[in-house]
């Protein structure tokens, strides 16, 4: 059985009506942008990262990426029209948009965990790995 995933949908005032928005790229298209997007930074991926918890959180997306550009060429094959093959290609497509979005709150120095860390530091997310750390 097939699951289905949505890129984006808003909901308008009308509790009856919504909108969603499906991705208009071609397989081909979301598996370069995908291809790019899973690779790591020169610096390492960790840009503006502060904490463990988003290292782990960037190292995490760009596995889940890999992962599932794997899975939509299986799924793909011969048949790029199906629609197990949109699907496939629009997962690719929201995880790496959740990479993106966590590397441009990075290079705002914007460290999505900021505020859960002044209230919890002691949890482990929450560690601010040492310099040698970070370069290894």
């Amino acid at each position: 059985m097939a699951s289905l995933s949505f890129t984006a949908f808003s909901l308008s005032s009308k509790p009856s009506s919504c909108s969603v928005r499906m991705s208009k790229r071609s397989p081909r298209q979301l598996q370069s942008a995908a291809a790019g997007t899973a690779a790591p930074s020169p610096s390492g991926g960790s840009g503006g990262a502060k904490y463990k918890g988003t290292h782990m959180r960037e190292t995490k997306l760009a596995e889940m990426i890999e992962k599932k550009v794997i899975e939509a060429k299986e799924i793909c094959g011969e048949d790029e029209t199906s629609d197990e093959c949109k699907v496939a290609w629009d997962e690719v497509e929201e995880v790496s948009q959740a990479k993106a979005d966590l590397r441009l709150k990075l290079q705002k120095k914007q460290d999505p965990l900021e505020f859960f860390c002044q209230d919890h530091p002691e949890t482990d997310e929450c560690a601010i790995p040492d310099e040698e750390e970070e370069e290894d």
